[in-house]
């Protein structure tokens, strides 16, 4: 908290010097299952006073007539920052009180025992708990800073892990990566195939994609990862004996800032062309348009047979190389940043599952979370299930972030 030049407390900004991340063993998770039980801390609650008040303040000091024009616009500028943040405060004070006045009712009908009164007031008092719920997280969105590359598009990637007996693996990575193109039909993306190498029995090795749309990065940078899958094989003596198979495929997620600045030597770079393969029309295997491109320094190599055109496979080939040399950047400065802090941000810790899809059981398990759901069907489906879990995703971002800040505001009354 600083004190500004016109004599009001300003607090410093929600994670100002930290970014939103999932981490894992969260001592607060037990605590703060949803957005509306975080509203409730003494901290959040502190904090959100402080920031109303400052509004008001701004407020009165706009209509001051000895301003300069810049105090104005510096005023101006704070007042528009914090009006959203205000109003929804008030809003959710609003919402809670009708709240607690409905459980008086409850406890008045109960003790009258008016069942059918009550019921009609519990009923009421569900939907008023989970508008109180969306207002929360609402605010809390407005609190927490905005990911820089939140509306970027992306190059997704998926990967076939290795198993022993079946190709469960090739089989599981061409479903995840249909999840995703019927995900992005669903968010009405744009969904444009960079790379696709199938599997020789209907499954696939390796595909990419080029995904474009509104927030494509918020909605996937937690996809990236690694992905367990255990099912019986279909075919095979697998199938036969009814034994359950375990097998892993990876996701990566680039953002791609429509203009990346990183700088590729010509000479750093070895290009390749083949022939395409796979699903892609009739020009598939007639000419020499796939491009391979391979940075020596890094060895990174990226894939595109996209288009008809080499050329335009070169262009694409080379935008997703340097995406991942971009990205390569960013992670050394996130491992520096926050050395002392276990991650998991759209592409790190690769090798740590993240999800579990288990078809015996019917159930997928977000380790992360801890969050299960019914119906892999229904999530593989790319729709509305699956968009429940990224949106339950993105909130526990969202409620690890206040809480980091709570860590943070905690250690400094501690430590003075």
């Amino acid at each position: 908290v600083g004190l500004h030049s016109h004599g009001f407390w300003r607090p410093k900004p929600l994670l100002d010097t930290a970014r939103v991340t999932l981490s894992f063993n969260s001592r607060h998770r037990k605590n703060h299952q949803n957005s509306q039980a975080l509203w409730k801390h003494e901290a959040v609650q502190k904090y959100l006073e402080t920031l109303s008040k400052e509004y008001q303040q701004v407020s009165r000091q706009l209509s001051a007539d000895s301003l300069n024009d810049f105090e104005q616009r510096t005023l101006r500028r704070r007042c528009a920052d914090l009006s959203p943040i205000a109003a929804a405060f008030q809003e959710i004070k609003e919402a809670e009180r009708e709240v607690q006045e409905l459980e008086a009712m409850c406890t008045e009908l109960d003790s009258r025992d008016e069942k059918q009164l009550l019921q009609l007031a519990l009923e009421e008092k569900e939907s008023l708990d989970k508008n109180m719920n969306m207002l929360c997280r609402k605010l809390f969105q407005l609190l927490v800073p905005k990911e820089k590359y939140d509306r970027s598009p992306v190059i997704l990637e998926v990967t076939a892990g290795r198993t022993t007996g079946g190709d469960i693996c090739q089989q599981f990575t061409k479903e995840m990566f249909e999840m995703y193109q019927s995900y992005a039909d669903y968010k009405r993306w744009t969904f444009d195939i960079v790379n696709y190498t199938p599997a020789e029995i209907g499954g696939l090795h390796h595909a990419a994609a080029h995904i474009s749309g509104e927030n494509v990065y918020r909605h996937l940078k937690y996809e990236g990862g690694t992905h367990r899958v255990q099912r019986i094989p279909e075919t095979g003596m697998s199938s036969r004996m009814q034994r359950i198979h375990t097998g892993t495929m990876s996701v990566i997620v680039l953002p791609q800032p429509e203009e990346v600045d990183v700088r590729v030597d010509p000479k750093d770079l070895r290009i390749d062309t083949f022939r395409a393969r796979g699903a892609g029309g009739q020009h598939v295997n007639k000419t020499d348009s796939a491009v391979r491109i391979v940075h020596l320094p890094t060895g990174l190599a990226v894939e595109c047979q996209q288009e008809r055109s080499q050329q335009l496979n070169k262009e694409i080939a080379l935008r997703t190389l340097r995406a991942k040399l971009y990205q390569q950047l960013l992670e050394k400065q996130l491992s520096q940043e926050q050395s002392a802090r276990k991650l998991q941000l759209g592409t790190r810790a690769q090798s740590e599952r993240i999800r579990t899809y288990n078809f015996t059981q019917d159930r997928v398990t977000d380790h992360r979370i801890s969050y299960d759901a019914r119906n892999i069907k229904e999530i593989l489906s790319g729709k509305e299930a699956l968009d429940k879990l990224i949106n339950r995703l993105l909130e526990f971002a969202e409620i690890e972030a206040v809480t980091q800040y709570l860590e943070n505001l905690q250690a400094l009354e501690g430590g003075g």
